[in-house]
């Protein structure tokens, strides 16, 4: 059995999330029965970064998968896209060493929330940004983030807590960028709470429309109560953007 790294983009958009549930359609069980027609394996069961919710997409998802078969990486690649559909693609097939494990092995991950303040909706994004009806200053929703980088107790935009072991982490890194009618926020931490980047968008919003000073976000943090938090933003803006490994298997 060889171990393959899989690197994944899809459109979430018409999936219900990364992991296979009876009677949906998924993103795990899409790849799993493309990898099955090629490889004619019983069983192919692969083993994801981290699971993504109904309408969130990713750019750059990794997986891992054990498989036996002779097929040359690039050739295998090829022969699993020519069975999947439109929505979902492999970007890269690398062998990787029999230990490693796309979830237990990634350090950091990065998200990318994307937001459309315009004047009118734009019917050819409307299934990848947040369309917010008032104009939103980013250069405030920037200063406001900024107490959240760093190690901390990121409980208030965790939704349903407690359902991890700690709802500690680290934030390495949080932008908000503008570019005409759209604004951007990448969050790279090395682990997620669920809905933590939708709840840190939809709060960031709150700064961005005037409704809350930028020192809330702060209060918000420290008084650890999702109830003080912003909503948790559509699904449908949402990016999984790349994960890092560290060594980083070749």
């Amino acid at each position: 059995m060889r171990n393959f790294k899989l690197t994944i983009r899809y459109d979430g958009t018409d999936f219900w999330g990364w992991q296979t549930q009876p009677g949906r359609r998924t993103v795990q069980e899409t790849l799993e029965n493309a990898i099955r027609a090629i490889t004619q394996a019983d069983v192919v069961r692969l083993n994801c970064s981290g699971r993504t919710d109904a309408g969130v997409h990713a750019v750059g998802q990794v997986a891992n998968v054990f498989l036996a078969t002779k097929l040359r990486c690039e050739t295998l690649r090829k022969a699993i896209n020519a069975k999947l559909p439109d929505d979902v693609c492999i970007r890269d097939v690398v062998e990787v060493p029999q230990s490693f494990c796309a979830n237990k092995d990634a350090v950091r991950k990065m998200y990318r929330y994307v937001v459309h303040d315009g004047r009118l909706p734009d019917p050819f994004l409307r299934k990848y940004a947040w369309f917010v009806r008032h104009p939103l200053d980013a250069a405030a929703m920037h200063r406001a983030s900024r107490c959240l980088v760093g190690r901390h107790d990121f409980r208030c935009f965790e939704t349903e807590w407690p359902n991890r072991l700690t709802s500690v982490r680290t934030i390495t890194h949080l932008s908000v960028n503008r570019l005409g009618e759209y604004i951007w926020i990448d969050v790279e931490a090395n682990g997620f709470l669920y809905n933590m980047v939708r709840a840190i968008a939809g709060s960031l919003v709150q700064v961005g429309r005037g409704l809350w000073p930028e020192s809330r976000i702060e209060e918000v943090l420290q008084a650890l109560d999702r109830r003080l938090a912003g909503p948790t933003a559509p699904p449908h803006g949402l990016f999984l953007m790349c994960v890092t490994y560290n060594p980083c298997p070749s």
